[in-house]
């Protein structure tokens, strides 16, 4: 395809409007260090385990001129990517994981859907398809091709206990119903579903009907999921544009990734942090 004047200015103008700060680049992922949380499930099941680094030299005797470490880590460790391969009922669709994936559906524009409050009011707290109708009544129709990114300012307990939340009876954070996932994939044709949780369910979503019915709606119909976000809540409701671009492993099921969105700048628009 040849490059146009229509397509050189569109490009000239998102960099010029970056340059001068109408725009800003939000960062909407955790560092991602040997201490960050892992999902931890029952112990007669196999477990992600967590990141570790290793030096493999430092400007010293095992290599005077350079720096560089080995990585050992899960796919689905720090803020990370579930390819629709990750869940048993995404396992037979084509293009399912993460070497396959259609690169262009990992650009699209971000709705954000702010449950903080219900969120802390809650730790339990479920999104049904109500509050979904009720959250479009006031702020109008999700589109097809959106990211929704659920806000529950829950990334904001990272490196308490609380992040986790574990108890003897399993997880607590909030998370989406089935029927407020079947909305948004089968009515409203979302390409994916992201979260400030260590995952797309809820806590207790295992106790749910279907069990975890993000994981196994989501996957099941080719979309995908984005776990432990951070600074959502300097996205707008709409108007940003998220990239969320994984590593290209090979039959992957997920993989960390830097997630980031373009975004009106909070101090064009007068809004708060």
């Amino acid at each position: 395809m040849s490059i146009t004047a229509s397509h050189t200015s569109v490009l000239a103008s998102l960099l010029g409007e970056l340059a001068s700060g109408e725009l800003e680049i939000v960062d909407l992922t955790h560092t991602l260090t040997p201490d960050f949380p892992v999902m931890v499930l029952p112990p007669e099941f196999g477990q992600c385990q967590p990141f570790r680094i290793e030096e493999v030299s430092r400007y010293d005797g095992r290599g005077p001129a350079w720096y560089w470490n080995n990585l050992f880590m899960s796919e689905h460790a720090g803020t990370h990517f579930d390819a629709p391969a990750h869940w048993v009922s995404g396992r037979n669709l084509p293009f399912s994981t993460i070497d396959e994936l259609p690169f262009e559906r990992l650009v699209g524009p971000v709705v954000v859907l702010d449950f903080s409050a219900e969120s802390a009011a809650d730790e339990d707290f479920l999104v049904t398809r109500a509050h979904l109708e009720a959250w479009e009544a006031e702020n109008g129709t999700i589109e097809a091709g959106a990211w929704v990114i659920l806000r529950t300012d829950w990334s904001k307990h990272l490196g308490s206990d609380t992040y986790l939340n574990l108890r003897e009876d399993g997880a607590h954070s909030p998370g989406p119903t089935a029927d407020a996932v079947a909305f948004l994939v089968e009515e409203r044709d979302i390409v994916g579903f992201g979260t400030e949780t260590i995952g797309t369910d809820a806590g207790q979503g295992s106790h749910l009907t279907p069990p975890y019915p993000a994981h196994t709606i989501l996957h099941g119909n080719g979309r995908y999921g984005l776990q432990c976000l951070a600074n959502v809540d300097r996205l707008p409701t709409r108007g940003a544009v998220l990239f969320a671009a994984p590593l290209k492993i090979r039959q992957g099921s997920g993989s960390p990734l830097r997630v980031f969105a373009i975004a009106p700048s909070r101090k064009k628009e007068g809004q708060n942090g």
